[in-house]
């Protein structure tokens, strides 16, 4: 137990040191940002559409009510029964002002149906920047104007978005939100403190064309489960730079009950592990609760230590999702936080074990680079 007890110790010291870097690097993220253009290029959206939740109509409508001078919607569903292609068809009649279009994908023979309907949406794109935006996310009406004034800086290939999750009413669903309002994005600001953006989040990416061709297009991105980490990644390797945006927008994660809201992140622990194997054993350093419960059960006596980890953790929380996020689900939910962190410790654990995934009801291996095996 002693033994146990002091690797636990050391364990939860680097925890300690990522906690600080997490708050250091929310501040830092804070004081940074693009100054808006005086000209703004023209811009093509691109949004894949699948089903028609309660909020998918307000979601879609917030892309054509954006405040920005020059801009065409492209939007897609599989087929044309799809419920989606209703909704798009009502918000594209009530703004006429806006170029928009709807393109008809046809049924995804890949597991990666987004890259699918992107794919069918790219040859009918006008402009050489391009937004590429998830249907279950709202943007504010300055997203445009901002992540494509950071797109205009020197180097910069690509853009990505953090995000708010709006979590649904479901017990599941509101842990879930917080770990991801909390915990990922805490991750991702320290990462870009210290190394750099070298990924990409997809719920909303800004980039160019010739970028996206120059690291072989979607085509090429097609055979990843993360296709937009790869994208960043992909960018980042040739020498380009990535940028995490000041333009917070809202993700929708949907309602899942248990059973469903674990296959899913059970699916993305094994795609992160296989995409990115030291980076998610370094996960253990951000998850100070599940560490500091594990040395109060194993060293009694240490539980100043266990203390100020709990107090470093809730620091953490509220630098981002307070401070960055202004996020409602921590102010009322907080007391979830901590059934969060055990559910996600739990999570990346079992995360090691095993590599098949059902993602779409398709049964697939993922390789050791991310991609799929069938």
């Amino acid at each position: 137990m002693v033994i146990l007890a002091v690797l636990l110790m050391a364990l939860l010291t680097g925890s300690l040191v990522y906690c600080v870097l997490a708050i250091v690097a929310a501040y830092r993220y804070r004081q940074s940002g693009a100054p808006l253009l005086q000209t703004f290029p023209p811009v093509t959206v691109m949004r894949p559409l699948s089903g028609a939740a309660d909020n998918t109509e307000a979601n879609l409508r917030s892309v054509f009510r954006q405040d920005y001078p020059d801009f065409e919607v492209l939007l897609s569903v599989h087929e044309k029964t799809d419920p989606a292609a209703a909704v798009a068809e009502r918000v594209m009649a009530d703004f006429p002002n806006v170029p928009s279009r709807l393109i008809v994908a046809g049924v995804s023979p890949l597991p990666n149906a987004k890259v699918w309907s992107l794919r069918a949406l790219w040859p009918e794109a006008r402009h050489e920047n391009i937004v590429m935006a998830d249907s279950d996310i709202r943007w504010e009406s300055d997203c445009l104007r901002v992540v494509i004034s950071e797109l205009s800086q020197p180097e910069v290939a690509l853009v990505t978005c953090p995000y708010r999750a709006a979590g649904g009413p479901s017990l599941w669903s509101r842990v879930e939100s917080l770990g991801l309002n909390t915990d990922f994005l805490a991750g991702m600001l320290t990462q870009r403190m210290l190394n750099g953006m070298d990924f990409a989040i997809g719920c909303t990416i800004a980039t160019r064309h010739s970028e996206l061709e120059s690291i072989g297009g979607l085509e090429h991105l097609q055979r990843y489960l993360a296709e937009d980490f790869m994208m960043g990644n992909l960018m980042r390797e040739r020498g380009r730079k990535v940028v995490l945006s000041r333009s917070v927008i809202e993700h929708h994660t949907g309602n899942d009950r248990f059973l469903n809201n674990w296959k899913h992140r059970l699916r993305w622990a094994r795609s992160t592990r296989r995409s990115r194997r030291m980076g998610y054993i370094g996960e253990l350093f951000t998850k100070p609760t599940a560490l500091a419960l594990l040395l109060w059960i194993a060293a009694p006596w240490a539980f100043g230590f266990v203390l100020l980890a709990l107090l470093l953790r809730a620091g953490v929380a509220w630098a981002t999702a307070v401070q960055i996020l202004d996020d409602p689900l921590i102010r009322r939910y907080w007391w979830l936080l901590p059934l969060e962190d055990v559910s996600g410790f739990l999570t990346w654990v079992l995360g090691f074990f095993g590599k098949r995934i059902t993602w779409r009801g398709r049964k697939l291996v993922v390789a050791r680079d991310g991609s799929f095996e069938l």
